[in-house]
């Protein structure tokens, strides 16, 4: 493809994705919500074994705003989201980019449950202000986002397209293989898939199923094999969270990585935060699906190898 071609391809991406987040503003801000910016430079973050931050003059660049909006949501401000540029150190690929924008929002007295409606709202709000029909040609596959969406639990998906339980995949250290590899090619084939109650040792800030505690009120949405957001029912118990983050740093220093100071500001707030549920969103990977890109790289501005 020429020079040419290719200017014209990114300005009409780009141009979609700027007219996906005016639809996102306008969804939100109908809903009473209250869009809010929150540093991009802290003093600690939530633990997590699969994600560096990038240091920055003695604190980190945050991975995501998760913690800042939570400590709002504790303090009163109940309806509340956030477009933000998040970073990730060592995250590139097709998928990938260390630099990149994700949408999160918060809603107090929902549960996850609740969220997932709210999910299926907001894409097709978004859809319609695109000018799609309920439905979406994404690299061949035809999307269909009427409600309501696939929903399948996490062991139900294992029991389908797995030969092993979660519980083994865990234990064995392959549990992250098996989703790339086994169970994600088959989620969101041909409407968006809910895969939701993970075990409860993958919960990371989600709480405990009240009618199953061996899993944990988390959910991630999947188009076409593509994963775009993961959401929980918040966790609210301050010393259960306390034990997870604690679990997580040991995971850190025995795998050699760098340990985060305690985030002591949101443990002491999280008593107060009302019973919730909370949504972290991929904006680049959205815009990925509404452009119809193969690549990361086709819907942002710039990619590190242009600076």
């Amino acid at each position: 493809m020429d020079e040419k071609l290719l200017l014209q391809k990114r300005k009409k991406a780009l141009t979609t994705r700027a007219e996906m987040i005016r639809a996102i503003r306008r969804f939100f801000t109908d809903r009473d919500y209250l869009e809010i910016e929150t540093p991009l430079r802290v003093p600690t973050l939530a633990p997590e074994s699969h994600i560096d931050a990038i240091p920055a003059d003695g604190w980190f660049l945050h991975t995501s705003p998760e913690l800042c909006m939570k400590r709002l949501l504790a303090s009163g401000f109940h309806r509340i989201f956030q477009i933000s540029h998040c970073f990730r150190k060592g995250e590139r690929g097709r998928l990938h980019i260390d630099e990149f924008t994700l949408l999160e929002w918060y809603r107090a007295e929902i549960d996850y449950l609740d969220m997932m409606d709210e999910c299926e709202d907001l894409f097709l709000f978004v859809a319609g202000e695109l000018g799609f029909a309920k439905t979406i040609n994404y690299q061949g596959r035809v999307i269909d986002l009427t409600k309501p969406w696939e929903r399948i639990s996490v062991r139900e998906a294992f029991q389908e397209y797995s030969s092993l339980s979660p519980e083994e995949a865990i234990h064995e250290g392959c549990f992250d293989e098996i989703m790339v590899a086994e169970i994600e090619p088959n989620l969101g084939k041909k409407n968006p898939t809910f895969l939701y109650d993970y075990p409860l040792s993958l919960g990371s800030l989600a709480r405990k199923k009240k009618k199953d505690p061996s899993v944990a009120e988390r959910f991630e949405i999947y188009m076409a094999g593509l994963e775009l957001a993961n959401a929980f029912s918040e966790l609210t118990d301050t010393e259960e969270q306390r034990k997870r983050f604690h679990k997580e740093e040991e995971f850190r220093r025995s795998s050699g990585k760098n340990a985060y100071p305690v985030p002591e500001k949101f443990l002491n707030a999280l008593s107060n935060m009302p019973e919730s549920s909370g949504i972290a969103l991929g904006v680049d990977r959205l815009a990925m699906i509404f452009t119809g890109s193969a690549s990361i790289d086709e819907v942002v501005a710039f990619t590190p190898e242009d600076l």
